[in-house]
């Protein structure tokens, strides 16, 4: 019996700077190579778009990206997908929130998020990990560089919640929200040629708050521990999903908000590229 391989949902709340992606390429297409485009069927809603989330058991995992947004701002499609992502983690589905996502699911699950007290934050970045027994984060303890790029923050985690990584601007840069959910402010699906377009694409604003952009470049280089964490995260997708019954479920029966039109997609095949 062939089976078919585990679904993960990419809600994408937002898109990369234009600067970013010269080849179209967007949050999702980056999340679906870091986790394995041979491993798991991907599907990406934009929800900033308002596109509507499937069903919770159609899907066996889900990442939520990056925005321009704030999540202070409280958004009416931002605070709909925190409901969606509230009752997710209530029907324990795999999750992993990134920068927007980080914060969006510590708010929806009664954390508080806003403004950093320390302002701005760009380029790379040691993350100090606190536990080597976190099944997703523990392998990076006691250090690991990442990409990061944000002006807020979780404030306050929800109640429950495990802080695993921090940073001297932010004491919450990493938290396990129980389950197999987890957030991080950093960007692990950013390359050095990203951050370095971030970092470009900002300069003024960053000379402006008292950062130097050039020297942030500088300190950029290849050995990025992204990649890595998030076929870790696809390890633990692909685990859950082989110990329990097949929760995903009537992929016959497909919602129809479920974007599938190939021009939607959050994957793309080997040696393409999107449109």
């Amino acid at each position: 019996m062939i089976m078919s391989r585990p679904r993960v949902l990419i809600i994408q709340t937002g898109s990369a700077l234009p600067e970013a992606r010269p080849c179209g390429r967007d949050f999702n297409h980056w999340f679906a190579e870091g986790m394995g485009l041979e491993r798991f069927e991907f599907d990406a809603v934009r929800v900033d778009q308002q596109q509507c989330l499937p069903a919770h058991r159609q899907i066996d995992a889900a990442i939520i990206t990056g925005s321009a947004a704030m999540v202070s701002q409280r958004l009416d499609w931002s605070e709909r997908t925190a409901d969606w992502l509230f009752n997710a983690h209530q029907a324990d589905v795999p999750m992993l929130g990134v920068c927007y996502g980080h914060q969006l699911l510590a708010s929806a699950l009664g954390g508080e998020v806003g403004p950093n007290p320390k302002g701005r934050y760009m380029g790379r970045v040691e993350v100090a990990f606190l536990a080597d027994d976190d099944a997703l984060l523990g392998v990076h303890h006691p250090q690991a560089a990442f990409h990061v790029s944000h002006r807020e923050s979780v404030l306050r985690p929800p109640p429950g919640a495990r802080v695993l990584g921090q940073v001297p601007h932010d004491p919450h840069h990493a938290l396990h929200f129980g389950g197999l959910s987890w957030g991080v402010q950093f960007h692990p699906e950013f390359d050095r040629q990203v951050m370095r377009a971030y970092l470009e694409a900002n300069a003024e604003a960053l000379r402006q708050e008292g950062h130097d952009p050039d020297a942030l470049i500088r300190d950029l280089n290849d050995r990025n521990h992204g990649y890595p964490l998030l076929q870790r995260f696809g390890d633990l997708v692909q685990d859950r999903v082989l110990a329990g019954p097949d929760l995903n479920r009537e992929h016959e029966e497909e919602a129809d908000c479920l974007s599938t039109d190939p021009d939607e997609r959050g994957y793309t095949e080997k040696g393409t590229e999107p449109a």
